[in-house]
């Protein structure tokens, strides 16, 4: 038989047959504290330092961030894959979806304003004023 300690994710709540053998939950907010402060220590190293490349530099801290967003998810906000945490996920997609939408319209909306706006070159110079 299997261990039943390594069948679920590090963020995910124990079952009830589970719950003997599972860590604490301050031990998992503990080591996701260390963690993130431990990514986020890399990313001020990252943009500081001379020793990268600088144009690997914003690659770093992408993947820095993104990997830190995967640690908040599972680790504090129990996002996994169980079936439990299914209205989590969805809640989540919906919420990116939204701040898509309204990123995206909002620089469509300034992008069409901008050229709108613009003073033609040939315009005469009475209209310039």
């Amino acid at each position: 038989m299997t261990d039943a300690r390594h069948e679920r994710a590090p963020g995910d709540r124990p079952s009830r047959e589970m719950h003997a053998s599972a860590p604490s939950e301050l031990l998992v907010y503990t080591i996701g504290l260390f963690v993130a402060v431990l990514l986020t220590a890399t990313s001020f190293w990252a943009a500081n330092t001379t020793l990268l490349w600088p144009g690997g530099v914003l690659l770093g801290l992408a993947v820095l961030a993104i990997a830190q967003m995967g640690i908040h998810l599972v680790f504090f906000l129990h996002i996994t894959s169980g079936p439990e945490s299914t209205n989590n996920v969805l809640a989540l997609a919906f919420g990116v979806l939204i701040v898509f939408v309204v990123i995206a319209g909002t620089m469509w909306i300034v992008a069409d304003m901008s050229t709108n706006m613009m003073m033609p070159s040939g315009a005469p110079m009475s209209m310039q004023h």
